[in-house]
């Protein structure tokens, strides 16, 4: 199994890596170009009452040249308040994730036994309070409070068109159905 990066797990390597994509997220140009995709998306989750998220990649011109070269898209999702979206797993990225409004509880692990990983948006939360990293192939759950939906902004290491999400399925043979985040649009 592979060793979740989180709170006690980080290295000092990711946690640079999380401190420098924290400070590009800050920069008021830069969320200043996320928050008219943040609206789009939250609106989309308002016309889509069955939805239990909502979700669209940022350009990665939005944050110029600044982003480390592995990070190949960037995406905004709106996640509805009490959702609870279910397990899923990356088999092409590694995630990185930051709470940009509201909060939630990415659990990481195992289907049988999560553990609990509860983000915040409170900006001067510690960063691993705020950030989670989901290596490749890890599966996590996002689980949202009733009070509020959930907003996130999330990094991945494969191109928007690229990302793979898979979910289980005791119906297919491997028990797992794959499907690009773009085709589910």
């Amino acid at each position: 199994m592979k060793l979740i990066v989180n709170i006690c797990g980080m290295t000092q390597q990711e946690h640079a890596q999380l401190e420098s994509i924290d400070a590009i997220l800050r920069s008021e140009t830069v969320r200043q170009q996320i928050l008219p995709i943040i609206e789009r998306v939250r609106a989309e989750l308002a016309r889509k009452k069955e939805a239990l998220m909502t979700w669209e990649p940022i350009p990665l011109t939005v944050f110029g040249r600044a982003l480390p070269t592995e990070i190949r898209s960037a995406w905004v999702f709106v996640l509805r308040a009490g959702a609870d979206t279910g397990a899923e797993r990356h088999p092409n990225s590694h995630q990185r994730m930051m709470t940009f409004e509201g909060s939630g509880n990415m659990q990481t692990g195992e289907p049988s036994l999560w553990q609990s990983n509860v983000l915040v948006s409170n900006p001067d939360a510690p960063l691993e309070q705020r950030w989670i990293s989901i290596p490749q192939n890890v599966w996590h759950r996002p689980v949202v409070g009733a009070d509020a939906d959930w907003i996130v902004v999330s990094f991945h290491t494969v191109p928007a068109e690229e990302l793979i999400e898979e979910k289980p399925d005791d119906r297919s043979q491997d028990g797992t159905k794959q499907m690009k985040y773009l085709d589910r649009k």
